[in-house]
């Protein structure tokens, strides 16, 4: 018998005695009143969560997102073998209501702007599975009681839909934002106002049990673990969903004030037709999120502003009569540095390695930006990838001699190619010269597999 099936055999054991029909049973209707929490009537959620078939997809997709070891240093290859050997034990503390989960491993990453370290909490594998096996049951319940104007990690739903609303909420003539940024958001959620929403919906106290004590496993930093009496840490599969819970209130107090708005996990962009009436709204949100979430807003971050001076979720919108998504500045300047990074000389890998580095992220980048609407744009992204890399090639011949000769074999005439190989200009001058752009035109590179983020 195969490892998959093995372990598939062990996980299957967990869904007997399971009632027929208990996820319908549990499950809240897709047209629930918005206003109310609809909160479910199963108190038999972990039967649930250890049924096969949930088993099986949470493995599965824990596998598939792969992810650094937890505290334990037990990776996602290593987790069937030690499901098939320890399953049975670990279902029992769940349904018994005993589970304890590991603390979660510090790891700091910078934030895309540059502006500080965002703190990631990395559960182990183990409690990655669990924890994914959590969030297919209650998502399945809770998700479509969620407001329509809610798109960040719900299924079918996509930062490009939240961007594409916000473009139909300013050419429809609210062309003011209130731009809201939640201080520290997952460090900073209360977990006894976040379990009480969670309790409004789950009657079965050996998943709120469990749901808590995720949140408080505590953190391992520097080989100490630290206790953890606030936050939803970044980094396990449960997060997102509590706190869309969490800010689920929001949205319907955004709902209840007959407010146009978007929101993507903590990044909430509310639109208005005037300044007065955006700070008006501002003022009031950030007394609502004080004193009824206890969340603070980040003034610093925060505004009332034309939404042509805001970026959202890595866009922003033109301010014309026909309103246009673009590229926020501060991604094409991040875009750039990485390239940069990508095409340095001294990084001392071949053309093959680095046409391979730069088709992945090429390829990942186009297929998010290339929603924006500003084709001019990308064909100048292209240009300038191409001199970059005409100037890799150009520091990679080093000598004049071998210039030449490179230039030459190319294609180039010998008084031209002689020329250029003693000229004293820089690479980055020379790398638009017709000496360059006939010896690696643009046909060359994408012979090399080099993908445009200017056509698909």
């Amino acid at each position: 018998m195969g490892a998959q099936q093995k372990t598939q055999r062990v996980l299957g054991n967990g869904g007997r005695g399971v009632a027929p029909g208990a996820v319908d049973r549990g499950a809240e209707p897709v047209a629930a009143n918005p206003e109310s929490e609809s909160p479910s009537a199963c108190d038999r959620l972990m039967e649930e969560v250890c049924e096969r078939e949930n088993l099986k997809r949470a493995l599965k997709r824990v596998k598939s997102n792969k992810g650094a070891p937890g505290v334990d240093g037990m990776t996602v290859h290593a987790l069937p073998a030690y499901l098939r050997e320890h399953w049975p034990s670990i279902r029992a503390s769940l349904l018994e209501g005993t589970y304890k989960p590991q603390p979660v491993r510090r790891v700091e990453i910078p934030k895309p702007d540059g502006a500080g370290v965002r703190k990631l909490g990395i559960p182990s594998a183990l409690d990655r599975f669990i924890q994914q096996a959590v969030l297919q049951v209650l998502q399945k319940q809770w998700d479509p009681t969620f407001s329509d104007s809610s798109y960040g990690f719900r299924p079918g739903r996509s930062a490009h839909q939240a961007v594409a609303q916000a473009q139909n909420y300013i050419q429809a003539g609210y062309r003011w934002v209130v731009d809201l940024d939640l201080e520290k958001f997952f460090d900073r959620v209360s977990h006894d106002i976040l379990m009480s929403r969670v309790a409004r919906r789950v009657s079965d106290k050996r998943m709120l049990k469990l749901i808590r004590s995720f949140l408080t496993a505590g953190v391992m930093e520097h080989g100490l673990v630290g206790a953890t009496d606030e936050g939803a840490p970044q980094g396990g599969p449960l997060s997102p969903l509590l706190s869309n819970l969490m800010l689920d209130e929001l949205d319907r107090e955004l709902e209840r004030r007959g407010l146009r708005f978007v929101r993507y996990a903590d990044d909430s962009n509310v639109y208005v037709r005037s300044e007065r009436a955006g700070q008006r709204v501002m003022a009031g949100l950030k007394t609502y999120l004080t004193g009824k979430l206890k969340l603070k807003v980040n003034e610093a971050k925060s505004a009332v502003a034309r939404p042509h001076t805001r970026k959202f979720l890595g866009f922003t919108f033109s301010d014309r009569v026909q309103v246009k998504r673009r590229i926020a500045p501060k991604a094409l300047t991040r875009f750039k540095d990485r390239i940069r990074e990508l095409t340095q000389r001294t990084r001392g890998i071949s053309v093959d390695q680095l046409i391979g580095t730069l088709k992945r992220y090429l390829t990942g980048w186009r297929g998010y930006f290339g929603f924006c609407e500003t084709p001019s744009v990308l064909r100048q992204l292209d240009e300038w990838i191409r001199r970059r890399l005409r100037c890799f090639f150009w520091k990679q011949w080093k000598s004049g001699r071998t210039r030449f000769q490179e230039l030459i074999a190319r294609g180039v005439n010998r008084n031209l190619a002689a020329q250029t190989a003693g000229s004293p200009h820089n690479a980055w001058r020379l790398s638009c010269s017709p000496a360059l752009s006939k010896a690696l035109p643009n046909r060359y590179f994408r012979s090399l597999g080099l993908p445009s983020v200017g056509s698909s």
